[in-house]
């Protein structure tokens, strides 16, 4: 497949996965970049007509569930979007090996010419009007082993089956702690990272979360110093750990705000004033919704539980501390 015409294609697919709005083809064309510009002959009309249905069936064949369907009863012409539950992946868990290949892979994708022009047919859709909600996109520009400092380290850890040590931090505590872990594996889980293994200090198997890693690990010891258990599924490790009981937690949002919160909660209606939206959300990850709603700032309030708000609070007060310190 030619480079550009490659381009075209994940251009056209991170567009489509991006709304719950079907996207007309004129619109495609306006706004995705590698397409015929309308300059009003009909051999543009027909060139960008060719292109698109091949781009379509190439979709399709490539098993993509582009779906056909109007947004609206007031639609006076069909649109298209991706059905994100149909097409994204289930969760993934890579060993050692594994991981390596895709911090490479990864690399070699944030080094291509891909992401800008991405970026650009997402910035144009919602210049256009389309409901885009950027929360809920796909990154454009990956960066697992930059984003995530402790990756290289754990994962080199876990395939060399070396023991691991680390500061910890934990979403109620003040500092961190020092962990002394033999690393299983590494596991992508719910959109993060997570690295499996058995902490020495505690001489239990835990799951220790990637992003609450403080510094840079440090592995010891010599390579083959273990052996995973026979049976270890990193999966329901961090499913155990982290997939536990629902909470259900309520907010309040200004009007025409917090639009990624909105598409998975349930609307409860207007507060008594009509100022603000009452959400409900659900959540078996009390603490990443957390960071997730302290993101918003002023434009969400949590109404309940009290844990949830007393946990915002004090992500919004180490931010405020943070900007007084810069």
């Amino acid at each position: 497949m030619a480079a550009k015409r490659a381009e075209r294609l994940v251009n056209l697919v991170i567009a489509l996965l991006s709304t719950r709005q079907f996207v007309t083809a004129a619109r495609i064309r306006s706004t995705v970049p590698g397409y015929e510009a309308d300059d009003g002959t009909e051999r543009a009309d027909e060139a960008f007509k060719r292109m698109f249905e091949r781009d379509k069936a190439e979709l399709r064949e490539m098993g993509v569930p582009l779906e056909t369907g109007r947004t609206s009863v007031f639609d006076t012409e069909d649109g298209y979007r991706i059905a994100r539950a149909d097409y994204e992946l289930p969760e993934i868990q890579l060993n050692g090996e594994e991981a390596a290949a895709v911090g490479l892979a990864l690399r070699l994708w944030e080094s291509a010419q891909l992401a800008g022009a991405a970026h650009s047919a997402l910035v144009k859709l919602k210049a256009a009007g389309v409901d885009v909600d950027s929360s809920r996109g796909i990154p454009l520009q990956p960066r697992l082993d930059a984003g995530e400092p402790a990756f290289d380290p754990c994962y080199a850890a876990a395939r060399d089956r070396r023991v691991v040590e680390f500061d910890y931090r934990r979403p109620d505590e003040d500092a961190p702690t020092r962990r002394h872990v033999q690393a299983w594996g590494v596991v992508a889980w719910h959109g993060r990272w997570y690295l499996g293994g058995q902490d020495l200090d505690r001489q239990q198997p835990r799951v220790f979360r990637l992003s609450r890693v403080v510094g840079t690990p440090k592995i010891t010891g010599p390579a083959g110093a273990f052996e995973p258990p026979a049976d270890l599924d990193l999966g329901a490790m961090v499913a155990g750990q982290y997939g536990g009981q629902e909470h259900v937690v309520v907010v309040r949002a200004r009007p025409g705000t917090a639009i990624g919160l909105r598409r998975w909660a349930t609307p409860l209606g207007p507060t008594d004033d009509g100022q603000e939206d009452r959400l409900e959300l659900r959540t078996t990850e009390p603490w990443s919704l957390a960071d997730r709603l302290a993101g918003h700032g002023a434009d969400v309030l949590v109404e309940s539980p009290a844990e949830i708000r007393e946990a915002v609070i004090a992500r919004l007060t180490r931010l405020a501390a943070m900007g007084e310190t810069a």
